[in-house]
């Protein structure tokens, strides 16, 4: 099988309806600590949710993927660092990198932006997730124990984080 070029770019507020689709496609409980959304339909861009804040993946003109990724706090002490806080791929874009191009851009866009340190959060039983950002170098440094209470179970909440300066 043939797999098309993946473009990495900004989101833009005209990406909403195609972004709002996407989330609705991939929701799972395998990562979501939300119900599933129903309509009606909330708009995906909001006043803490904006365009600039989002790496898309189009392949063929057609949204496969988002990461979003911002400061983890307003703090100046944090500055420093980048937070993932979202990362979706289509069904039909899994297995072919789309995931993995994301991160990496995620990454290069916040050493342009002068961090040196990301992380993120990831519920322990998505087993996926966690190799992919395992492979990226990402290391787990704290687990929160039963933190979620999720579809009748207690799920781990496991920070993770790496450096983005060479070493």
């Amino acid at each position: 099988m043939i797999v098309p070029e993946t473009l990495i770019r900004t989101a833009e507020r005209a990406d909403d309806a195609a972004l709002a689709e996407l989330d609705r496609a991939a929701w799972s409980p395998l990562h979501a600590v939300l119900p599933a959304p129903e309509p009606p339909y909330e708009p995906f861009f909001d006043e803490r949710h904006v365009p600039g804040d989002y790496l898309l993946a189009v392949r063929e003109e057609e949204v496969v993927g988002y990461i979003r990724v911002v400061p983890p706090t307003w703090l100046a002490a944090t500055a420093h660092v980048r937070q993932i806080q979202g990362l979706v791929v289509a069904e039909t874009a899994r297995g072919h990198g789309v995931g993995r191009a994301l991160l990496r851009a995620a990454m290069d866009k916040a050493r342009a932006d002068g961090a040196v340190r990301m992380t993120q959060r990831v519920l322990g039983h998505n087993a996926p997730a966690r190799a992919l950002y395992a492979s990226e170098g990402f290391a787990v440094e704290g687990v929160l124990p039963g933190e979620m209470f999720l579809a009748g179970e207690y799920v781990d909440d496991v920070l993770m984080g790496r450096s983005l300066t060479p070493r």
